[in-house]
């Protein structure tokens, strides 16, 4: 019964970043998790203020979602602990940390991966099918980390639930749900801008200068 519970959780979150991602590219790129802006930013895709401004935006309108989930669903909103993110009974901090950071490097390295300018022509479709493997990463992750930690990988996520419920565990825990996601972000950005993108311009470029070709 519990695992039938995630795996509607998890359809329906990954469902809906595919809508919000598909809804909102045209408009502001997409941007509906500080951790992904946060990792745009550092790959230089995103200037500073509008990270900052992205991020703020996000943050109010989680809590404004969480706000107005309480006024029309009390009931369950009190029975299911207000969808605050907390660290499961039975896991210690290092364990949900790591699965905050895991989780938060595969969504933002998919998003890296399927909205990359530097594909071949024949490979231009993709960027239009982004939000088709955005939402399947958000879905996969959440079937892995609900029992951990509930799953945050968006820190606006876990802040409006935080604020709305205000909760003891909720706050104590919060910071596994703020540092995970920044330093998953802050990996995949790396990986993705440095390592691997870096090594394939260099194998390109060794390809196209061989005299053998």
């Amino acid at each position: 019964m519990w695992w039938c519970c995630i795996l509607g959780i998890a359809w329906a979150l990954g469902g809906m970043i595919f809508v919000l991602v598909y809804c909102t590219a045209g408009i502001s790129g997409g941007h509906i998790n500080p951790a992904v802006t946060f990792g745009l930013f550092l790959a230089r895709k995103v200037s500073l203020v509008r990270a900052i401004l992205y991020m703020a935006a996000q943050s109010l309108g989680a809590i404004c979602g969480v706000g107005l989930v309480k006024a029309f669903q009390i009931s369950y909103y009190t029975k299911y602990g207000g969808g605050a993110n907390e660290l499961a009974d039975g896991y210690n901090t290092d364990t949900g940390l790591g699965a905050e950071i895991v989780g938060t490097f595969v969504l933002v390295y998919i998003v890296f991966s399927a909205t990359d300018p530097k594909r071949n022509a024949g490979d231009s479709h993709v960027p239009v099918l982004a939000p088709l493997p955005i939402g399947f990463a958000v879905f996969i992750v959440h079937l892995a980390t609900i029992p951990v930690t509930g799953t945050g990988i968006n820190l606006a996520r876990s802040l409006g639930a935080a604020v709305i419920y205000n909760n003891d565990k909720a706050w104590n825990d919060q910071w596994i749900f703020w540092v995970g996601p920044f330093i998953g972000a802050a990996i995949a950005a790396l990986y993705h801008q440095y390592i691997l993108r870096a090594g394939a311009v260099k194998a390109l470029g060794s390809f196209r200068s061989s005299p053998n070709i």
